[in-house]
């Protein structure tokens, strides 16, 4: 399957998060939730690790592997303050503001990877940004 199938897999599963995730929060503690929900993700990366016998032990001091406990760390200030937020706030709105983070990776990606910014992608940042703009509005 090439990247934009996977692409959109992961944007209609990961559509589901939230509003799964709120109706969790109504009754689970932020902190439960965010366990058993990234439980179920490591169970499942675990299973496919030991299907594609990736030999997980000689990665860990990889040259790279800094950026691998980097991002780690990154994905869980970000997901458990996502989770409070929606414990906190309507889907609606927390969905999109933290959807900024498209536009903060691509703008990452220009700057410290240095992908190229075309008109094309830059005009597409502005529109980004006012599409969560115009949808955070309550």
């Amino acid at each position: 399957m090439n990247y934009l199938l996977w692409a959109v897999l992961a944007m209609s599963a990961y559509a589901m998060v939230a509003p799964l995730t709120k109706l969790a929060l109504d009754g689970i503690p932020t902190p439960v939730v965010v366990l058993i929900t990234n439980a179920v993700l490591i169970i499942a990366a675990v299973g496919v690790v030991l299907v594609a016998r990736e030999p997980v032990g000689a990665y860990l001091t990889h040259a790279r592997a800094p950026y691998m406990y980097a991002a780690g760390l990154f994905l869980t200030i970000g997901i458990m303050s996502y989770y409070q937020a929606l414990s906190l706030g309507p889907v609606s709105i927390v969905v999109p503001i933290f959807g900024l983070f498209i536009v903060v990776s691509s703008v990452i990606g220009v700057f410290a990877l240095d992908e190229a910014l075309t008109l094309r992608k830059g005009l597409g940042v502005i529109l980004a940004i006012a599409a969560i703009i115009l949808t955070s509005l309550d």
